[in-house]
């Protein structure tokens, strides 16, 4: 049995007075059988290791800070006293907020009740008791408002119910009560098995697929086909489905499509496995591809953008079959995540070329017509996630020298990233982007002189998750102690 905030238990049930509940806590009771230093509370302290604590290093104990009054245990030291001996009292303490609780009515809630293991005799029985209410709600639970600022996760309703996606239970089997949530792109959705799903959106295409797996599109005129038994086989059982819903800037879902996957069914399998996805596209738009879900994958590109649109990608100069500078404007290449990449060009200098246009033209050919101002930090990164994009830094690098003309001749791109989360499954995630551009000096060409000079464009990703340690494979460590009430209210 457990009791308030004190982080520790209390033989027996609650049948005993509250004060002595409160005598029986001790927070700084740190060693068994043992009397700890200056802890006041401790019941392996005798009166002469009393008499040699300077201090007490927890003064009061309380029960449950939620209630609006408590029991309070208040240790002190009698230091005029020969030898100097512990004061101990209880005293009624008032909680002053005015969000407490008055009574603890709920008797379930002053004990943590051992869950029920499962067994082959009540596996059933638990299973429609909780498994489908983790992952389902009824309708009139959700916030239809339509009104809000953000409407992310509504459920998308349809003329008589919700659009609803199977999805996992506790176990392996599917439930169909789960809604599919407003602009919340699921791919995929989910894996599951067996299940009945009808829906009333228009065909886009159908795939059939044999028993080896070998896939067929049917041609656009034929309609969806209803499962039937063919012999010792029921074929047209429904796969997997892929909605995608397009909407217009205000929120109206204006069209609405599916594509099928079909396929045959041994009577031998005791179970089959579906898959099904969804997908948001606004009206006159095209859809942004995510780079990975969350961390990035490698050679896919990074995603980047601006404050008030982020959605972009981060790109060099692309490098042409001429090498001219001047020819190349326009000419671009994304920016694959994990590969280092490095392009330029050759620009040819005449006496009669001016220098500030020529200055920014260069910039335009190195960071392009609208270099982005942020990078999305994961591969899946959303435009409202306003944490998940990292600010680019821009560093400008020229030649400390007088002079009436610099310009710009290299883009060099530092992309920093990290591993994260479980080291089983580590994801990548960029967590800082340095662009410096480098600047040289151009001396006046004599009049019919002419003078070519290399621009240089590149993009490196380092991994700053290694260790620095050389030779050392292991992931970084943190030498810190865990607080004593770190897994609290577990054991």
């Amino acid at each position: 049995n457990y009791v308030g905030t004190s982080r520790r238990y209390i033989p027996g049930p609650f049948l005993v007075s509250i004060s002595a509940a409160v005598a029986k806590l001790c927070v700084c009771d740190l060693l068994v059988a043992q009397c700890d230093v200056n802890c006041c509370c401790d019941p392996d302290c005798s009166a002469e290791d009393f008499s040699l604590f300077t201090s007490c290093s927890v003064p009061v104990v309380t029960g449950d800070s939620h209630l609006c009054s408590q029991k309070a245990a208040v240790y002190s030291l009698d230091v005029e006293a020969n030898p100097p001996e512990r004061i101990f009292k209880i005293i009624d303490q008032v909680n002053p907020s005015i969000f407490c609780i008055h009574a603890t009515n709920y008797k379930q809630a002053l004990y943590l009740k051992s869950p029920e293991i499962p067994t082959p005799e009540n596996f059933d029985r638990l299973l429609n008791e909780f498994g489908g209410a983790t992952f389902s709600a009824e309708p009139d639970t959700w916030n239809l408002d339509t009104d809000a600022q953000n409407p992310y996760g509504v459920p998308v309703q349809t003329e008589d119910a919700f659009l609803r996606l199977p999805s996992p239970v506790v176990s392996s089997w599917c439930s169909d009560v789960n809604p599919a949530g407003w602009k919340m792109h699921l791919n995929p959705v989910f894996i599951c098995f067996l299940s009945v799903f009808q829906v009333n959106i228009t065909v886009q295409s159908i795939v059939v697929q044999s028993l080896n797996g070998m896939r067929t599109l049917l041609s656009s005129s034929d309609v969806l086909r209803l499962p039937m038994v063919l012999g010792e086989l029921c074929i047209n059982a429904v796969l997997g489905v892929n909605y995608h819903i397009t909407y217009t800037d205000t929120g109206e879902i204006i069209e609405a499509a599916a594509a099928f996957v079909l396929g045959a069914i041994s009577k031998e399998a005791l179970s089959i496995e579906q898959s099904f996805e969804i997908s948001f596209t606004q009206e006159n738009t095209q859809p942004v591809l995510l780079s990975g879900n969350p961390g990035y994958v490698v050679g896919l590109p990074v995603r980047a953008g601006f404050r008030s649109s982020k959605h972009s990608q981060l790109t060099i100069l692309h490098s042409t079959s001429t090498q001219d500078c001047l020819a190349a404007q326009g000419a671009r290449a994304p920016v694959l995540f994990g590969y280092n990449m490095i392009s330029g060009c050759k620009l040819r200098i005449t006496a009669a070329m001016k220098c500030q246009p020529l200055a920014q033209t260069l910039l335009d050919v190195l960071k392009g017509q609208s270099f982005p101002e942020y990078v999305a930090s994961f591969g899946n990164s959303q435009a409202q996630d306003v944490l998940d994009w990292v600010p680019i830094t821009q560093l400008h690098i020229s030649e400390q020298v007088k002079s009436s003309c610099q310009i710009p001749v290299s883009l060099e791109i530092e992309v920093k990233w990290t591993k994260y989360g479980s080291l089983v499954n580590p994801q990548a995630r960029i967590v800082n982007v340095t662009a410096t551009i480098t600047s040289s000096t151009l001396k006046q060409l004599p009049p019919g002189r002419e003078r070519i000079i290399p621009i240089m464009s590149s993009v490196v990703f380092t991994d700053i998750s290694l260790p620095a340690e050389p030779g050392y494979k292991a992931w970084p460590t943190i030498n810190i102690k865990l607080p004593f009430d770190f897994f609290y209210p577990f054991v």
